[in-house]
């Protein structure tokens, strides 16, 4: 193991995980998590023999501010990359900033269709749409669940998501009914009380992180919990904790960022060693932002600089490119990961698929 070379050379990285905002609940762990690769990668040489650098940056700030913050930051020509987690609407500011200065981008997230794909821009993870009815085929073979209601924000993203999945359902898949919320809500009656969502083997949440925790209390306390289960594209083990224990059952979560606890529990072990006083919950979302500091440091080194045409150039003889932190396999600007399908136990995920 050899330490980043100490002669003052840097390689600046910008990573944006959110503090604030509805994906605020998470963003503690993916700075954490982003940490955790920071120290890594330097005790590994660091970035072409330079030590890495993370600049922390708000992706739960107004898609504009956000836009202009990336921007004046990468305007100096002292950071090399972005990485981490923008939010939905963020995301396309970020983007256009990076491709202003011929920076690459790898988010710890997946394309979900809110931005256009763009050259020097890799996203880990899968589509949420896509996974979603993914797992719906999964538990119609496992339980025969068939027949869903959707419960959703009324906000540009979850839209877009909710209308493509409809377009995607078909038989024996159901959706019976679709409740539209505004964001920020706290009253679950009209919904809990719709003779509609009786039918329903489940509901499909495309709520933001604190709409859905408040939405998972109100749905046990109902009583469905005993009966209808639960799944949606913005669970990880933060709103599980948010909500606690005895809102989340049969809840389902699925995502090709899911820690496996016997394959991944090294990583656990070293990401609390480096926490002294308080260690945020390791979440797929945390788990993402990991991800994209480590492959974009094995993407640069296969180049031997941040350089977006060279990088695709080197995708395009190889589709996995291997270093310190791990192999990544690529097709197109998507770096592919096993899905993971778990249910909730309490605060914590049971892997049902590895």
């Amino acid at each position: 193991m050899t330490a980043a070379n100490p002669s003052g050379a840097r390689f600046e990285i910008l990573h944006i995980a959110p503090r604030q905002g509805h994906a605020g609940v998470y963003g503690p762990s993916c700075e954490a998590l982003a940490e955790l690769a920071l120290r890594e990668v330097n005790a590994h040489g660091g970035v072409l023999g330079r030590e890495l650098c993370l600049t922390m940056v708000d992706g739960g700030a107004e898609p504009g501010r956000l836009g202009a913050e990336v921007s004046a930051l990468l305007a100096t020509g002292m950071v090399q990359a972005v990485t981490g987690s923008p939010n939905a609407a963020g995301r396309g500011p970020v983007m256009r900033a990076a491709a202003g200065r011929a920076v690459p981008c790898v988010f710890g997230i997946g394309h979900d269709g809110m931005a256009p794909s763009q050259s020097g821009t890799f996203m880990i993870g899968e589509h949420p749409g896509a996974l979603t009815y993914a797992t719906m085929r999964w538990l119609y073979r496992e339980y025969g669940l068939r027949n869903w209601a959707i419960v959703t924000t009324d906000y540009r993203w979850t839209l877009r998501m909710t209308a493509r999945l409809r377009r995607r359902v078909a038989a024996p898949h159901r959706v019976l009914a679709e409740f539209v919320l505004p964001m920020g809500v706290y009253e679950f009656t009209g919904v809990l009380t719709d003779p509609r969502l009786d039918a329903a083997d489940g509901v499909l949440l495309f709520l933001f992180p604190g709409d859905a925790v408040r939405f998972n209390r109100a749905f046990t306390e109902s009583g469905r919990a005993r009966y209808q289960v639960r799944l949606g594209p913005s669970f990880d083990e933060n709103i599980l904790l948010a909500g606690g224990p005895a809102a989340n059952r049969n809840v389902f979560v699925a995502s090709s960022t899911l820690l496996d606890p016997a394959q991944d529990r090294e990583l656990r072990d070293r990401y609390l060693r480096t926490r002294n006083d308080f260690a945020p919950a390791i979440g797929r979302f945390a788990y993402g932002s990991y991800l994209s500091v480590q492959a974009l440091r094995t993407m640069v080194e296969a180049v031997g600089a941040p350089s977006i045409p060279g990088i695709h150039a080197a995708l395009s003889e190889r589709s996995v490119l291997a270093g310190p932190g791990g192999e990544f396999r690529f097709w197109d600007d998507q770096i592919l990961r096993p899905v993971r399908i778990a249910h909730a136990d309490g605060v914590d995920l049971t892997l049902l698929t590895g």
